[in-house]
């Protein structure tokens, strides 16, 4: 579990995120979304260390980011898994060298066993014969995929994903978002995801945050979304005619239901 307590983070006495507090679970899919401008990107940058808040808290199982050692920084890193919005995949490395390549820098395994870690992560991600493929070789959702067994090769107990379906279609797309869900679940990952993806929002939000000018101004999931009155949240989600519609339904059948009972 990731909790941030009070943090407030300024540039140039501009302050973009104000006195936010928040509970990441373990094992959910927890989202950050918001308008672009709302800091979401800068909250994550914080609650992974590339940027320090002026003040609060980021307690990792209890472990405050901002007052551990630097040994205990090095040693959480490595508990860290990262899926940059670009895939970031080294274009002169193979599918299977690219997975391989945090165990290389962060572990003392052996080349077998290195090889064997990554052909697994790629088995989980369903890339099963494509090791000697470059990036160049294969589609954007292939390269999301091997993006996303290189975020587990470490066994990650936290996992950051930056907007995961940035350039994929609508198809592929909800494949990634029901990976990174099932890989959260099935190994019990405080899985983070900055997105502005509403059918992410729609189809794996077990846990979100919407952020709104720097403020903390919802908590809630994909299902109480629908019923929320916060005008904000209302205006950036349901901007789509197609939502609003779903939006309607969704009232429409709870009304009936709650009529029923």
């Amino acid at each position: 579990m990731i909790e941030i307590k009070n943090v407030t983070k300024s540039f140039d006495g501009k302050t973009i995120l104000h006195d936010i507090s928040a509970t990441f679970h373990t094992g959910k899919t927890n989202l950050i979304i918001g308008q672009s401008g709302s800091g979401k990107t800068v909250l994550m940058k914080s609650i992974v260390g590339l940027l320090r808040p002026e003040s609060g808290q980021i307690l990792y199982d209890g472990k405050d980011l901002l007052q551990i050692s630097g040994a205990q920084i090095k040693a959480l890193r490595s508990e860290i898994g990262m899926l940059f919005q670009g895939s970031a995949l080294f274009d002169s490395l193979t599918v299977i060298e690219n997975v391989m390549f945090p165990l290389k820098m962060f572990t003392r395994k052996s080349l077998a066993e290195r090889i064997k870690r990554a052909e697994f992560c790629l088995d989980r991600v369903n890339l099963k014969g494509a090791n000697n493929l470059f990036p160049s070789e294969i589609s954007g959702g292939m390269q999301k995929r091997v993006a996303i067994a290189r975020a587990i090769a470490l066994n990650p107990k936290y996992l950051f994903c930056d907007e995961p379906n940035s350039g994929l279609d609508p198809r592929t797309s909800i494949l990634i978002d029901e990976l990174v869900r099932d890989i959260t679940r099935e190994y019990n990952i405080t899985t983070i995801i900055n997105t502005h993806d509403m059918n992410s929002v729609m189809g794996i939000g077990e846990n979100i945050v919407f952020l709104d000018k720097g403020h903390k101004e919802w908590v809630g999931n994909n299902e109480e979304i629908f019923t929320s009155d916060n005008k904000a949240l209302n205006d950036f989600v349901f901007a789509s005619n197609l939502f609003k519609m779903v939006k309607k339904y969704v009232i429409k059948e709870h009304l009936s239901d709650s009529l029923k009972e």
